[in-house]
């Protein structure tokens, strides 16, 4: 596969599964009340961001290439209502979704690369219609993780490098950085976060 392709076809995979995995982090934090609650009558819940995720990731990647993103059979006004749907449920959707992306993403070759494939009739590159989704992805999760941290408050376990902890993050990262450790980095943040947790004896 040319270098280009590959890297940007990687790095698009690392993403994807980097916001699925920051949006569980938050997910695990929150009580069932918590995962159903709405701040006020405009506002989704968690569980609706989770079904609403996962009803795109179903109609986006299922057979991605061949057909257009937004399939005949989605009911997209229904993923933003809660009708006997448990945590459980929304959980396994939320999964086939993303083993769904994962199944039609890792599978792309480099010819695939050069095709067009159509989002609700509108002509995407391959490229496009990755980089639409991360970023559809991107701005939901978000939105989960800034909810979830708002419901959890005090109790809340940072996701990111955490407040006033910058210098000590970084001598960790440049720490690792130079055992040879690769597995850091944007996408090991939590892992770091972690350690510096365990060393301080736990969050500030």
């Amino acid at each position: 596969m040319n270098e280009i392709i590959s890297n940007y076809h990687s790095d698009a995979i690392s993403s994807f599964r980097n916001y699925e995995r920051l949006a569980e982090k938050a997910i695990d934090q929150v009580s069932d009340a918590e995962f159903f609650a709405a701040i006020d009558a405009e506002s989704n819940s968690i569980a609706v961001m989770v079904k609403h995720i996962a009803g795109n990731l179903d109609s986006r990647w299922r057979d991605f290439l061949t057909t257009d993103g937004e399939k005949a059979d989605r009911n997209r006004d229904m993923e933003f209502e809660l009708a006997g749907d448990t945590r459980e449920s929304l959980m396994q959707f939320w999964e086939s979704g993303w083993r769904t992306l994962f199944d039609n993403v890792e599978a792309l070759t480099e010819a695939d690369f050069s095709k067009i494939v159509t989002i609700r009739g509108e002509p995407h590159t391959v490229v496009e219609a990755i980089n639409r989704q991360l970023t559809h992805y991107a701005y939901h999760i978000g939105q989960i993780v800034f909810l979830a941290k708002h419901l959890r408050s005090s109790d809340w376990k940072t996701l990111s490098v955490p407040r006033n902890r910058s210098a000590d993050f970084n001598q960790l990262l440049a720490e690792k950085q130079q055992a040879g450790v690769d597995d850091v980095g944007r996408f090991g943040v939590d892992r770091i976060v972690q350690e510096m947790d365990k060393e301080k004896g736990g969050p500030e």
